[in-house]
């Protein structure tokens, strides 16, 4: 696969933003991860959890000077931006969708001057994509960004979506809102999860899970036979492993996905329905062991 270096418009993911003096205190106390990160100029991958540990949202939020930027799914901004207001009642934070003012592009190929830090140059910012050397975040306003065709749009979108499966990079989206707890998404793998900063929403039931035990459902990368897939959709592998798919791509290797699946093959299926085909489809490897801690921490 080549590396050519190339830009372009993601226009699937949208951004809220947080300003004010409480915007930090606010996050810190919804989200799983460690905010002083951002304080610290880094780029944060973060959980946003139901009060039962169901992950509502995954959010990827930069420092910019305008406020700090959530990057996330358009479809669920709007539910997630409702969900966040109910929480702030006396804090000093405002949140809004930074549509109008801010953008999200993603950079392919190598960039030397990117390290794990956020940077921030006339307005545009940019930040490594997690362990992936070879992608970054980039927002900025709108017209600082150059617009594309709907072809191009799509391709960009696609290609960005298929470097997260590969890098095993969850995302959640409408059909898999509150279907699944943090670590069954690997963000305790990812540094997507803190477990000393304190109480956030969710926070006893992901600490629980990280404590009590092997966690039963993980996810895997998978290439699935030819077919109509969709985000959501219920598989049961020929091993006897169930569970649902949370990002799918076709590519030219063929049609490559992310899915939460049990860990063990011919284990109960954990509440998934029953009676769906079996899919014959072959495990690929990960970027990262699901045994110990990610190679990139």
């Amino acid at each position: 696969m080549t590396t050519a270096s190339v830009s372009g418009r993601l226009a699937h993911l949208g951004i809220l933003r947080f300003t004010g003096a409480d915007a930090l205190p606010f996050l810190q106390g919804q989200l799983s991860n460690d905010m002083q990160q951002l304080a610290d100029n880094r780029p944060v991958l973060a959980a946003y959890s139901s009060a039962q540990g169901r992950v509502l949202a995954l959010i990827y939020l930069l420092p910019h000077s305008s406020g700090v930027a959530a990057i996330l799914p358009r479809e669920i901004l709007v539910p997630t931006l409702e969900r966040l207001r109910k929480f702030v009642l006396r804090a000093k934070v405002r949140i809004e969708d930074a549509g109008e003012t801010l953008v999200v592009a993603g950079h392919f190929g190598p960039n030397p001057n990117l390290a794990s830090r956020y940077v921030e140059h006339d307005g545009i910012g940019t930040a490594a994509v997690g362990h992936d050397e070879n992608r970054c975040w980039i927002i900025g306003a709108p017209e600082r960004l150059a617009p594309q065709a709907d072809a191009a749009l799509a391709q960009t979108e696609a290609r960005w979506r298929l470097a997260d499966i590969r890098a095993g990079l969850p995302q959640v989206y409408a059909a898999t809102s509150e279907e699944f707890v943090a670590q069954m998404l690997n963000l305790d793998l990812l540094d997507g999860i803190s477990f000393t900063k304190g109480c956030y929403t969710g926070q006893e039931i992901i600490a629980r899970t990280q404590h009590l035990g092997r966690i039963k459902r993980r996810l895997f990368r998978l290439r699935l036979p030819p077919g109509n897939w969709s985000i959501g959709q219920a598989v049961h592998l020929a091993d006897g492993r169930r569970g649902r798919l949370t990002e799918v791509i076709e590519s030219q290797e063929g049609i490559e996905a992310l899915a939460v699946l049990n860990v063990e093959a011919n284990s109960a299926g954990g509440g998934e329905a029953s009676g769906e085909p079996v899919v014959s489809a072959a495990e690929l490897p990960l970027p990262y062991s699901l045994l110990g801690p990610h190679v990139g921490k």
